[in-house]
């Protein structure tokens, strides 16, 4: 596959004072990033996720050239992010906050063609481009009223259709969906998920751990600078060898060699933790099947990305 964002080895740090009494205080060093490194592929969606302050915001904002690293280097569609940085912002679309970046006493359609003719798109191109996006994120008649009037939810829209309006290989997307309804965030969900079959590559963070699961390819935890566990939800899963519940519904039948609880049709249900789904629930089908038991539902609840996020930021 295609190498399309690498980072190596990347250091930020910033100081920041700590108060001591009124009038004195000390200058302190905090490392935002700790030799940071990843790679994602093309058309690939690559969740970050982490704490508050865990250096997700700095990776981006370094990767989209609106920061220099102290140390290491980044690669964005092939560019350098410090000796080309023109190239890579010709090469990406960033959101870094939502419900920012507009001018207010513009219509959503006139703040779209406005940055496009800043990409180098002539007027009719950049009208013909923003008529179409509004129509994709769903903004409809909201995109010929002033910025002013937009709900959250519509700023979240037109922040993407922003975004896209030089139909960039590759995004940025800094918690596209915080504070929007769920009808809205779903929406936002289901627009990223066709971006990426289309072949763009989405670099995405969120708080959303259910949200991170649904969209992603693959998924790096960031904690305190550094990258500390990286793999798809189902890799990262099995690396921490959380348990796994395995429930069968038993019909018509009185269980007497298995514990079971009353499922939720009224019927007995038999219940089993493992960190083996698979195997474990084939050979218990089997031999229930030898016992004559008549089966009902059979289901698998995984652990969720949030007891994955839990347990690796609690070990670290």
């Amino acid at each position: 596959m295609k190498e399309i964002i690498v980072a190596n080895n990347l250091v930020k740090t910033f100081k920041s004072k700590e108060r001591k009494g009124l009038f004195k205080s000390n200058a302190k060093i905090i490392r935002a990033l700790d030799k940071v490194s990843f790679k994602i592929y093309q058309g690939e969606i690559f969740s970050l996720v982490g704490p508050n302050g865990a250096g997700k915001t700095t990776t981006i904002k370094i990767l989209s050239t609106l920061l220099i690293p102290d140390e290491g280097e980044a690669f964005v569609n092939g560019f350098d992010v410090l000796k080309q940085p023109n190239k890579v912002r010709e090469s990406i679309g960033l959101i870094l906050a939502p419900d920012k970046g507009f001018y207010v006493r513009l219509t959503g359609i006139e703040n779209l063609v406005y940055y496009g003719r800043l990409y180098g798109l002539s007027k009719s191109e950049a009208i013909k481009r923003a008529e179409k996006l509004v129509e994709i994120v769903n903004l409809g008649k909201d995109a010929y009223r002033t910025v002013d009037e937009y709900s959250l939810g519509m700023k979240a829209k037109l922040s993407i259709a922003k975004a896209l309006i030089h139909d960039p290989p590759i995004l940025f997307l800094d918690e596209p969906t915080v504070g929007l309804d769920p009808l809205s965030a779903r929406r936002i969900r289901m627009l990223i998920t066709e971006l990426a079959k289309e072949g763009k590559t989405i670099l995405l963070t969120s708080h959303n751990m259910w949200e991170v699961e649904t969209l992603s390819d693959r998924i790096a935890v960031i904690n305190k600078g550094k990258i500390v566990a990286i793999g798809s939800s189902i890799e990262l899963k099995e690396k921490l060898g959380l348990k796994y519940i395995i429930e069968v519904e038993i019909l018509n039948n009185e269980v007497k060699e298995y514990e079971t609880t009353l499922g939720e049709r009224g019927n007995p249900v038999i219940k089993i933790t493992t960190d083996k789904p698979s195997e474990k629930l084939m050979s218990l089908i089997e031999e229930l099947k030898e016992k004559k038991y008549n089966l009902g539902y059979i289901r698998i609840i995984e652990p969720s990305m949030e007891e994955v996020f839990a347990k690796i930021i609690e070990e670290k």
